[in-house]
């Protein structure tokens, strides 16, 4: 993961972050959503990935117009069925404009990868 290969395109994508990016990455950083860690335009092998949560081997993708296309599409694909069968990451993916018109699907969509947090009450004693 981060291969030193990606160093400059993850320096190019970060300086290029886009307007739905830097909306969402300003409530996923810092452990601000549900106390994870999560990168922004984190290298896995040969990719990188929007936002990475390395607790829940989970990658966040934004798409935008660039996506829009056959060609994209299927390379999309491809790097989604390898980061998911050969690098043990599940990727979530929306459109930059869930960011604006519907975050809270974002953050629901994310929780659901979350494990169950037992309650205090059958919570057992160390």
């Amino acid at each position: 993961m981060n291969i030193s290969t990606t160093l400059a395109s993850r320096r190019k994508l970060r300086n290029g972050t886009t307007s739905a990016e830097a909306v969402l990455w300003n409530e996923l950083k810092n452990r601000k959503f549900e106390g994870l860690k999560f990168r922004r335009q984190h290298g896995i092998d040969p990719y990188v990935v929007d936002f990475y949560c390395p607790e829940l081997r989970l990658a966040v993708e934004l798409d935008g117009e660039v996506h829009d296309n056959s060609n994209a599409q299927k390379y999309y694909d491809a790097r989604t069925d390898y980061l998911s069968k050969v690098a043990g990451v599940r990727v979530l993916r929306f459109e930059n404009k869930e960011v604006f018109l519907n975050q809270n699907l974002i953050f629901v969509s994310i929780r659901e990868y979350l494990p169950p947090r037992q309650s205090q009450a059958t919570a057992t004693p160390p």
